[in-house]
């Protein structure tokens, strides 16, 4: 280690003397990492675990700029949470697609408190011990509700805060920027001029009745706990686009980008010159890597959704002192600093609200299939002669899953095209839209349809948490397909492989359709 790296590592390894948790340096330095990138990757990925860190300095192995002291930007909100964000986020909602995009639908609903401001990597964890001195110190004259006032303008839309409750969240604000200058040397401006939840900004003025009409559907006394959190985003691309990557994509010359679905991709709109049509210049935010990339594979994302959060600060008086204590502590372990719980009478109601709410099924029709745009023989025009897949048109899927009787199989139960794949991920982004409640999926055994599912649920960030049954019941053996041959369809081991996530607990009815009653299930899972 060079001796600059020493005194560093010596800085920082003081400030976690006499603290009980371990730090999150120490395991990154025992990797070989040195430690001014190991502080760089801490404060990108909000000190969380050392794994993701390290996870991050493996992506950005290749990243130019991963040596240059270049530290994040942070700023501090106050957000709501609760019922008032669930009216906040159907406003949202309604009013992109009434109403087209606004700068507002660039950031989450908030209350900004101190604008952005820098600090270097080595005493991030410094603002975290001020953002809680700071909260601690407010908490008991924290106003339980914080009145909101409905303003309207001919190019901005929002909530005001009134005056008294605003005078007590600036003070919070001026507490926390001192606190920071004194413990991360850090020169932080609180918000001083009048505290507001912006709805709608530089939108066409016609759209102003519209907005005004949803935003009165709002109502500010709902319940809600406000939340001070602070984030951070990288300062070298404040002004650049950001685009979310739908598809994945192989570089065909050493210029180009890797692009996996969900990647963001910062792009300076006035440096495209060299870019042909069709394509753009961008900075991946995963590698940190520069390279040309097909616009069309990519979709507009909101400028906060590259940003992290690193620790929030909830305001209640609804538990004693040893509760508030034992919630920090298990706050810490999830990037939180809660000064209380939900109350117990708001959780029992909305637990009976989501119990008492009506279910409904969705039924959803599987996207584009290859054997549709390319006929019956759209085996033979994309494998070799050993049997071997190689794609012969972008509207080919980029690759196949493997099968254990090989390619031969994919004839009678074919897979989704490249804009069967858009479509289904176009739906579940319009179910994202439209706010609707997801809990369960079922899909037939056919490839396309679990592929379509898979897609949903990719937009809905639920493919996770939610697990894909497999129901040999609703599959639909048409005339589509020529002959008598039954499909040999993928099994639950063949799907897990391929990346699927199905539920391998999943037991359906027995059941007999006049339109699959030939296929049965096999031991070896095989239908």
């Amino acid at each position: 280690m060079a001796a600059g790296e020493t005194q560093l590592y010596a800085k920082v390894s003081n400030k976690h003397k006499g603290r009980s948790t371990p730090s999150l340096l120490d395991p990154l330095l025992g990797m070989g990492f040195p430690a001014h990138t190991a502080l760089k990757a801490l404060a990108a990925t909000g000190r969380k675990t050392a794994e993701e860190a390290s996870d991050w300095l493996r992506c950005h192995r290749n990243d130019p700029s991963l040596d240059d002291p270049i530290p994040q930007e942070y700023a501090l909100f106050l957000c709501p949470t609760g019922p008032l964000l669930e009216k906040l986020e159907e406003f949202w909602r309604d009013s992109k697609r009434q109403c087209a995009k606004n700068r507002a639908h660039e950031v989450f609903p908030h209350i900004t408190l101190c604008d952005f401001f820098t600090c270097e990597d080595h005493r991030v964890e410094c603002l975290y011990e001020a953002l809680k001195k700071a909260g601690d110190r407010i908490l008991g004259s924290f106003p339980p509700t914080v009145p909101l006032v409905l303003y309207s303008s001919i190019s901005y839309l929002g909530f005001f805060v009134s005056d008294s409750p605003a005078d007590v969240i600036r003070e919070f604000a001026m507490m926390f920027a001192t606190e920071a200058s004194v413990l991360a040397d850090c020169t932080v401006k609180p918000c001083t001029k009048q505290l507001h939840l912006t709805l709608a900004h530089k939108f066409y003025p016609h759209h102003q009745r519209t907005l005004e009409q949803l935003a009165r559907a709002i109502h500010p006394s709902l319940s809600c706990q406000w939340t001070a959190a602070l984030y951070s985003r990288d300062m070298r691309f404040v002004h650049y686009q950001t685009l979310r990557a739908l598809f994945q994509y192989k570089p065909q010359n050493v210029d180009e980008l890797t692009l996996s679905p969900g990647d963001y991709i910062f792009v300076d709109p006035t440096q495209q010159e060299e870019a042909s049509k069709g394509w753009v210049i961008g900075i991946s935010q995963r590698t940190g890597c520069r390279g040309f990339l097909p616009e069309n594979y990519t979709e507009q994302a909101s400028e906060s959704d590259t940003w992290v959060k690193h620790r929030t600060y909830t305001f209640s008086l609804a538990m004693d002192l040893i509760s508030r204590k034992d919630g920090e502590a298990s706050g810490r372990r999830n990037g939180e600093l809660h000064a209380s719980q939900m109350p117990r009478g708001i959780s029992s109601i909305q637990a009976l609200q989501a119990t008492i709410a009506r279910r409904s099924v969705l039924v959803v029709r599987h996207g584009e299939r290859v054997d549709q745009i390319f006929g019956k023989s759209w085996l033979q025009q994309c494998s070799t002669p050993d049997g071997k897949y190689y794609r012969p048109d972008l509207n080919f899927p980029y690759s196949l899953p493997r099968r254990s009787n090989g390619i031969k199989d994919f004839e009678n139960d074919p897979p989704l095209s490249s804009c069967g794949i858009f479509q289904s991920r176009m739906a579940g982004e319009a179910l994202l839209d439209s706010g609707i409640r997801v809990t369960s999926v079922f899909t037939s055994p056919a490839l396309r349809c679990v592929q379509t599912a898979k897609h949903i649920l990719e937009e809905l960030k639920l493919e996770k948490k939610i697990k894909i049954r497999v129901e040999p019941g609703i599959f639909e053996w048409t005339k589509w397909e020529s002959g008598k041959t039954t499909p040999t369809l993928m099994t639950l081991d063949e799907l897990k492989e391929a990346d699927f996530n199905v539920s391998t607990d999943y037991r359906f009815l027995l059941w007999a359709c006049a339109s699959v009653k030939k296929i049965k299930r096999k031991a070896n899972g095989n239908w």
